[in-house]
């Protein structure tokens, strides 16, 4: 993922609440959410050039996302793929707390990772910030680390705040909210050692661009019965819907 809005203990009736777009070069083969057939209990997209996932739910009740980090030090071909962070923690029975101090983060590119087992909630940066717990909140995530006040993370997190207040959380309009194309001002681009049409691009929290841009936005609504709901909305390279998928279980059930 690189834009994840998430609201933990904010609603009543959705003690989690998850929004994201997976922005990923158009080029890289992917399996699109479903249930994975050699791990039943596990349900998310599948990256197949690494075999890791973005953001994945496990029947258990337990949930993971990831963000890169984008920095200057490029991806070496030593580090672990940083999807496999996100099935490990679903896999198995850790808190994550224990489960986040474990991870030896040299062994990876730079990430964000969020990892909840329904009960707490935590973060880790494996480019500075340390691993925290979360209490109740509406956080951000993007490239950098937790609610950086980027453009996108900032515009997002409000939105989410206002669909709250509202009582208007839904699926469809968390998928409103990552449909959001607006770009920032171009006096706040910071380009760095981008083209600037492309940070101008990648400033809105949908991106399009021949070559890379937001190939799925993501919905996850947890409510306080234990039942789950994810869907899954798929684009082409000019940002055109082109798919939908939805999963829905409630922890405890039998398969």
């Amino acid at each position: 993922m690189c834009l994840v809005v998430l609201a933990w203990q904010k609603h009543a009736d959705y003690p989690l609440i998850v929004a994201g777009n997976r922005d990923e070069f158009h080029g890289r083969p992917t399996e699109n959410a479903h249930w994975w057939p050699d791990n039943p209990n596990l349900v998310g997209g599948r990256d197949l050039q690494a075999g890791g996932t973005w953001l994945a739910l496990h029947r258990n009740g337990r949930f993971a996302t990831i963000t890169n980090f984008r920095d200057a030090e490029p991806p070496s071909a030593k580090d672990r793929s940083r999807g496999h962070l996100v099935t490990e923690f679903l896999n198995g029975e850790d808190s994550p707390f224990d489960y986040l101090n474990k991870i030896d983060g040299s062994r990876y590119a730079g990430f964000n990772l969020f990892a909840s087992d329904g009960e707490t909630l935590g973060w880790l940066s494996n480019r500075g910030g340390g691993m925290q717990v979360l209490e109740a909140g509406i956080y951000g995530l993007s490239n950098e680390r937790l609610d950086s006040p980027r453009y996108k993370v900032l515009r997002s997190k409000t939105a989410l705040n206002s669909l709250i207040q509202a009582n208007k959380v839904n699926e469809s309009e968390l998928l409103r909210l990552l449909d959001d194309r607006e770009r920032a001002v171009i006096d706040e681009i910071d380009a760095g050692h981008l083209p600037f049409a492309t940070a101008h691009a990648i400033s809105a929290p949908f991106i399009v661009l021949p070559d890379y841009g937001t190939r799925s936005s993501s919905t996850v609504l947890c409510d306080s019965t234990g039942r789950w709901r994810m869907h899954e909305r798929r684009f082409d390279a000019s940002g055109k819907q082109c798919g939908d998928s939805t999963f829905a279980f409630t922890v405890g059930d039998a398969r």
